[in-house]
């Protein structure tokens, strides 16, 4: 015991906060993160009772959405980091007037691309999915104008979690997400499974579960909340000084997301032409890497709000030390989840009602992904965290869209359609893209420049 507590005192505490402060940050976001994921998991698997057109439609759709959902959530990570810099500095007025402002910009975002969705579902679909079939079609426009209402919902829930995230309030963050979440897989239970709603179902589920998880933040952070003291009239007021501070942050991401995850549209589109078992094969096998990446997925999360405040504090050196620490941690958690979940493949991807035809090019896909997530994600996906943490955001937005559609979306046609890879090319090549950032970061992280930022 008195080890173990020497190394968490030698590696994870500070001059900024200690060991403690961390994991009581660390647990609620990993809850959360094993809930989303595990919840998607159970949605994909009630879906595709529903058969192979409509899990086909909604993985899709699920990329466009992630487009663009990217975008308002970029931005509330950006005030994620402004109101942690706060919170480090001790700046209790300012943390709330950041707090305010990233609910009120990230809605309006919402709102507006949730129209741009409902408006343009048709010339959308036809560009980006024009060669699935008609029945995947036919899903795949109900679950897009579905999907697009709900945005504004969602945006309020990752608003308000992501300030409370940077004021270190993970617990109450969890609660939101759990409340949305759990709401979502009842009713898709009730829709999906009792009354045989498919598609159609799964967009009521998802609108009904977000605008609830809307209402019980805005409830907490107007009414419950005893630090942010944010009331209506504060949302409605747009200071611009702290939009341009949020923005600073916030934008740079979001041009990254829209590109990474633009590439990753591009990337559906070559499999949608490989055909709908391809489309299957490439959702089911998302479900799994989304499994192993839990830990790891909630570290990145934590490491922002803890760079966060380490800067804002002034201790360059303990955002340097908790960085190269979680780096370490989130491989060896790659480790750990491997070794949980690959001896249950078959029963986890028996849950997906699979064709027999694709569960060995699943496996594969899920063996080959594993082993490289051990040494590649951790340096991939933490350390450009912890950069824009500390305000590096434009670096590491350039070399995010740079990888992804020099390495990701090119090679990834190279080995996918141009060499007859299929779909283990597409995700080799995603592979291969996370060495590359990840090495680049990884020299960004170890030299000065990052550091000297200011965003407060």
């Amino acid at each position: 015991m008195k080890r173990s507590q020497r190394l968490l005192d030698k590696y994870f505490s500070g001059e900024t906060m200690d060991y403690r402060q961390m994991i009581a940050l660390f647990i609620p976001i990993l809850v959360d993160q094993a809930f989303v994921v595990g919840l998607n998991l159970v949605n994909t698997a009630m879906i595709s009772s529903s058969g192979v057109a409509a899990i086909s439609a909604v993985n899709m759709i699920d990329s466009l959405n992630i487009f663009l959902i990217s975008v308002f959530i970029a931005v509330s990570t950006g005030g994620t980091v402004v109101v942690a810099q706060y919170k480090g500095s001790r700046n209790e007025l300012m943390v709330s007037k950041a707090s305010a402002g990233a609910v009120s910009s990230v809605s309006l975002m919402a709102l507006l691309i949730g129209l741009f969705g409902i408006i343009f579902h048709n010339p959308l679909l036809n560009l980006l999915f024009g060669a699935a079939s008609p029945e995947v079609m036919a899903n795949a426009r109900t679950y897009l104008i579905g999907s697009s209402i709900s945005y504004l919902g969602i945006a309020v829930v990752e608003a308000v979690c992501g300030a409370l995230r940077g004021i270190g309030r993970t617990r109450a963050s969890l609660v939101l997400s759990l409340i949305m979440n759990l709401t979502y897989v009842a009713l898709n239970l009730v829709f999906i499974n009792l009354l045989h709603m498919g598609v159609l179902g799964m967009t009521f589920s998802v609108n009904i579960a977000r605008y609830l998880g809307a209402l019980c933040a805005l409830y907490y952070l107007l009414r419950l909340d005893s630090s942010l003291h944010i009331r209506i009239r504060d949302l409605w007021r747009v200071q611009l000084s702290m939009v341009k501070k949020i923005m600073f942050i916030g934008m740079p991401f979001a041009a990254e997301q829209m590109f990474f995850n633009g590439g990753k549209i591009l990337t559906q589109i070559f499999i949608v032409s490989l055909g709908t078992y391809a489309i299957a094969t490439n959702a089911i096998s998302s479900t799994f890497a989304g499994m192993m990446q839990i830990p790891a997925g909630a570290l990145s999360l934590t490491i922002i709000t803890v760079v966060g405040q380490c800067m804002g504090s002034g201790h360059v050196k303990d955002a340097r030390k908790f960085t190269k620490s979680f780096i370490v941690l989130s491989s060896a958690s790659f480790v750990l989840m491997g070794l949980l979940v690959l001896p249950l493949f078959m029963p986890l991807v028996s849950l997906f009602h699979p064709p027999d035809e694709i569960v060995g090019d699943i496996f594969l896909i899920v063996l080959i992904n594993t082993i490289a997530q051990i040494p590649l994600w951790s340096i991939a996906f933490i350390t450009p965290s912890a950069l824009r943490a500390a305000g590096d955001s434009k670096f590491t937005s350039m070399v995010s869209m740079l990888s992804m559609w020099l390495f990701r979306v090119v090679l990834g046609y190279i080995l996918g359609i141009a060499l007859d890879f299929g779909i283990l090319g597409v995700w080799i090549a995603m592979n291969c893209e996370w060495g590359v950032r990840g090495i680049i970061f990884m020299r960004r992280f170890l030299g000065e420049k990052w550091s000297r930022h200011r965003v407060i």
